[in-house]
């Protein structure tokens, strides 16, 4: 036998690999275009994937390329005396067999990957929750640093808040801010990437008149209600409560007589701290009374959970940065919810599945499969060069 059984047969090679070529491209058209025409829904989720079927004649010219180097390598190192000894030679077959299972096997990935779709589908998607009013205290006494150092009650609400945000799921929130006046910055909707981008403008200037007036707030978020549509409702309060007028407890029993719980939260520390005073982001001093003396500020924690009591809500404070989110979800989620919105929208069933399998499996049997020589193969003498 000569050297040839230790050589791979290239032009027989190229014959068999350029028919499954023309095969298999010749079914890919035709079965698009019987797709395309007589199955309605057809088509591909990501389409462009099948872009990279283009990188195949690349492939191929890599395969001949590696294999004529295998070739020339066998003659220029290789003494043919000793080769019977050292080399079982290769099967030409096996070879190509073994590439054809690679490159279909790769094309079935990547048509798995493109995602066919076929068998379209209306379906119903129905969103439930909650109308939820955050109300959010901005007098000055926010300021205050007491809850953790370098961060002022107002900034740890707002992460506070954007952490809330997060986690609701199907609710329709707004906001109320508050000082000695209020106003509803953002109204009942269910886009919480705009209540997020207001919620990052709110600062203590936004309203000139002074003080804590809670019940104006819950008066404020009660009007913004619609109490018509069925949907339950609920109040959030962040104040350092600060706010000494039975106003805020009338408002929370009126709450109460509609079925909304008002939530607060209390913002601060018990012990006495200056409120900081600030001019173009610099810390210029602390707030004196029209005496010279220090206004100190701190948590009036009782007159909180008065207002949460009497609207049957329930009052959380605050430790640090941590606000107590987790247990206000909670109860928010413990309220019933109703179906807020329908939308109705075309879907398509996925049929990658069978492909990826097939996929697969190739580049498995690819994987097993060598090119060695063997008996068999020598046997059926499959397009092998021997002489």
């Amino acid at each position: 036998m000569s050297i040839n059984k230790y050589k791979y047969n290239l032009s027989n090679a190229f014959i068999v690999i350029l028919i499954v070529e023309l095969i298999f491209w010749a079914l890919a058209i035709a079965s698009y275009r019987y797709l395309t025409q007589n199955v309605e829904e057809f088509r591909f989720e990501r389409s462009y994937v099948l872009y990279a079927l283009v990188f195949i004649p690349f492939i191929i010219a890599l395969y001949f390329y590696n294999t004529k180097w295998r070739n020339n390598a066998v003659t220029e190192y290789a003494d043919e005396r000793l080769l019977p000894y050292t080399y079982k030679g290769v099967s030409t077959f096996k070879s190509v067999t073994k590439f054809i299972l690679l490159r279909l096997g790769l094309s079935f990935i990547v048509i798995a990957m493109a995602n066919p779709q076929y068998g379209e589908n209306e379906k119903l998607v129905e969103s439930k929750g909650i109308d939820i009013m955050i109300g959010l205290d901005v007098s000055n006494s926010m300021l205050a640093e007491d809850l953790e150092k370098g961060y002022s009650r107002l900034k740890i609400v707002k992460m506070a808040i954007e952490k809330l945000l997060d986690k609701l799921h199907g609710d329709r929130i707004g906001v109320v801010v508050f000082a000695g006046d209020a106003y509803k910055q953002v109204p009942i909707t269910p886009d919480y990437h705009v209540a997020k981008m207001f919620l990052k403008n709110i600062n203590t200037g936004m309203i000139s008149a002074q003080g804590t007036n809670i019940g104006l707030a819950i008066e404020k978020a009660l009007s913004s209600f619609d109490f018509e549509d069925g949907t339950n409702k609920a109040i959030i309060i962040f104040s350092d409560g600060e706010d000494h007028e039975q106003e805020g407890i009338d408002a929370a029993k009126e709450a109460k007589k509609k079925g909304v719980p008002v939530f607060t939260i209390g913002m601060g520390t018990k012990q006495g701290v200056p409120i900081p005073i600030y001019r173009n982001g610099v810390k210029v001093g602390t707030k004196k009374d029209k005496d010279g003396n220090t206004v100190l500020t701190k948590l009036n924690e009782q007159y909180l959970i008065d207002i949460a009591e009497a609207s049957g809500g329930a009052y959380t404070r605050a430790n640090g940065l941590n606000v107590g989110i987790d247990g206000i979800v909670n109860q928010l989620n413990a309220i019933e919810k109703a179906t807020i919105s329908q939308e109705k929208y075309t879907g398509y069933d996925d049929q990658f599945q069978p492909y990826l399998a097939i996929g697969i499996i190739l580049l498995i049997l690819n994987f097993l499969l060598t090119d060695k020589r063997t008996k068999l193969t020598d046997k059926l003498n499959i397009f092998d060069s021997n002489e």
